[in-house]
């Protein structure tokens, strides 16, 4: 079959949809089938960094398209970004053989609309991977104004665009029930989560000592928040925390990744002159197993008018590895149903965002434990999102939408 994957994203970038979605393409091409890869040419986070525009890499065509890379500090760069990566996509798609599956990814917003415009021009199945939904995360972070025109004209666009689904992936059981809220009908809506990085990323000993001697964390209790930091995973509370425990010399907080609210961060450690705070750019995939084993508790954030919106897609990692995490977000989201499944308080934490003083309890309470082993429980549960469980599944569940058109 032939098969297009269309994202902003993809390897060799480093932030999450890129590494999922390069994940599919390499299975996706060893089960024999023709794989075109149509991706941005400039680095998500970083729009200096920039790939060929044309290449073949294990099989796989890329095909990358030129943006002027304007950034994100103001939305309308991104919004002009987004137009010219929609434009400069149009041009590519027209000129590519028909395909038997789109799987269309959803950044830049609503690109799940063009896959399904040129597959009603060509033919073909539409599989939208719901990696987040929009307009509804813009109308939730105070972007767009709910009810007003331009969310109704989206929201119409991208219901169209689901309506038209042979299947679409959603990463949780909040996620599944917005899409039917919006009419899309129960049998074509496939729930599975973003697997986690097993097949590269496990619990290093070495690689972590090593990594905490390089950032000065020998013999700290490290805390960490290691991923995209979005106005979707409010940090206010962890650092309103960290400000509160900044004597507590054995205490460090490390926060590691990208995303528009980074720099807010380390603005935060700036303007409170926070030692206990050292921030540090996305880690390589072959770094990743050292910089996630070096922390003690790791923190996972959802804030809540973005349940079923996004997804703690970080938060498997985290049980492969078997250290103990802080979730701190609603009672009802995906990240508080897998702490109740875990069943263990210390293992899985749970705190509210907003609720500085429990946040504070909550982490003295586990530095007062100390680093703890490897927990078995918590690895168990995590193997049932591991690479080799689910991006098997989601081939198939691709392979099945061509059959049914």
């Amino acid at each position: 079959m032939r098969i297009l994957l269309l994202n902003q994203c993809f390897y060799p970038d480093h932030v999450a949809t890129a590494q999922h979605l390069t994940d599919l393409a390499v299975a996706l091409s060893s089960a024999g089938h023709q794989v075109t890869a149509v991706a941005a040419s400039r680095g998500y986070d970083n729009p200096d960094i920039r790939y060929p525009v044309r290449e073949t890499w294990r099989g796989i065509e890329v095909r990358r398209i030129w943006t002027p890379g304007l950034g994100k500090k103001a939305k309308w760069r991104r919004l002009v970004d987004f137009g010219i990566f929609w434009a400069n996509a149009l041009r590519i798609l027209l000129f590519l053989p028909r395909q038997d599956v789109t799987v269309c990814l959803t950044s830049p917003p609503l690109i799940s609309t063009l896959g399904t415009v040129m597959a009603k021009l060509k033919g073909g199945a539409v599989v939208p991977w719901v990696m987040d939904l929009n307009p509804d995360e813009a109308v939730a972070a105070g972007w767009l104004k709910a009810g007003g025109i331009v969310e109704r004209t989206l929201t119409f666009i991208q219901n169209w665009s689901f309506r038209r689904a042979s299947r679409i992936i959603a990463l949780d059981r909040f996620m599944a029930d917005r899409l039917k809220a919006k009419g899309v009908s129960a049998e074509v809506i496939h729930t599975d989560a973003p697997w986690s990085h097993d097949q590269a990323v496990q619990y290093d000993v070495a690689a972590r000592e090593s990594f905490r001697s390089e950032h000065g964390l020998t013999g700290k209790f490290a805390v960490m928040y290691s991923g995209n930091h979005s106005p979707c995973h409010p940090l206010d509370g962890v650092l309103a925390a960290a400000d509160a425990l900044r004597e507590e010399e054995r205490l460090h907080f490390l926060f590691v990744g990208g995303g528009s609210e980074f720099k807010k961060v380390q603005a935060f450690a700036r303007e409170k002159a926070l030692k206990n705070i050292t921030c540090l750019p996305y880690q390589p995939m072959e770094k990743l197993s050292g910089s996630l084993s070096s922390a003690d508790l790791h923190l996972v954030v959802m804030g809540e008018p973005f349940v079923g919106i996004v997804h703690p897609c970080k938060i498997y990692n985290i049980l492969t590895l078997g250290i103990p995490f802080l979730f701190i977000g609603p009672d009802q989201s995906h990240g508080s149903d897998l702490a109740r499944r875990l069943n263990d308080p210390v293992q899985g934490r749970v705190a509210h965002n907003g609720d500085m003083p429990e946040i504070v309890r909550q982490i003295r309470e586990a530095m007062a434990l100390g680093s703890r082993p490897v927990n078995d429980a918590a690895r168990a549960l995590g193997a049932e999102f591991s690479h080799s469980v689910l991006c098997p599944r989601l081939v198939q569940v691709i392979e099945q939408a061509a059959a049914r058109g």
